[in-house]
C-alpha cells in the first residue's frame, strides 16, 4: 500500500558525512497517512536497533549513539523523509532502514519499537572506513 525507497548510502571515511533520504509512495487507490516513520539500522551480527523517529507533531527522538550527530526530518510536502548524518563514526556502519507507521506514535517509544511500523523499505547500506 505504501512503498519506501531508502537512498543516499555509501561509504565515507570516519567523520564525513551522508544525508539519506526516503520516498514515500501510496499505490493507486490506496490512502496511507505516515503518522510517525523512523530510521532503523541493522549491522551485520547485530540486532536492528532504531536511530530516529519522528512523529506528525514534530517530536523526534534518537537513539544516544547518534544524539548531536544526526537529524531526522521529514518534508510533508513531498512525503520524504531525510536522516543528516555527521561526524560518522566506524560504528555507524549498518544497513539503514526506513519505516511508516499508520499509528501515532510517541517517538521515544517508536523508537524503541521496531514492530509499531507497518512499512518498511529495503534499505541503503552505510559503510564508514578509518
Amino acid at each position: 500500500q505504501v512503498q519506501l525507497v531508502e537512498s543516499g548510502g555509501g561509504s565515507v571515511q570516519a567523520g564525513g558525512s551522508l544525508r539519506l533520504s526516503c520516498v514515500a509512495s501510496v499505490s493507486s487507490g490506496y490512502t496511507y497517512v505516515s503518522r510517525s516513520m523512523g530510521w532503523f539500522r541493522q549491522a551485520p551480527g547485530k540486532e536492528r536497533e532504531g536511530v530516529a523517529t519522528i512523529n506528525t507533531s514534530g517530536s523526534a527522538s534518537y537513539a544516544d549513539s547518534v544524539k548531536g550527530r544526526f537529524t531526522i526530518s521529514k518534508d510533508n510536502t513531498k512525503n520524504i523523509l531525510h536522516l543528516d548524518m555527521n561526524n560518522l563514526t566506524l560504528e555507524d556502519t549498518a544497513m539503514y532502514y526506513c519505516a511508516a507507521s499508520r499509528g501515532f506514535w510517541g517517538s521515544h517509544y517508536a523508537l524503541r519499537t521496531p514492530s509499531a511500523f507497518d512499512s518498511w523499505g529495503q534499505g541503503t547500506p552505510v559503510t564508514i572506513s578509518s
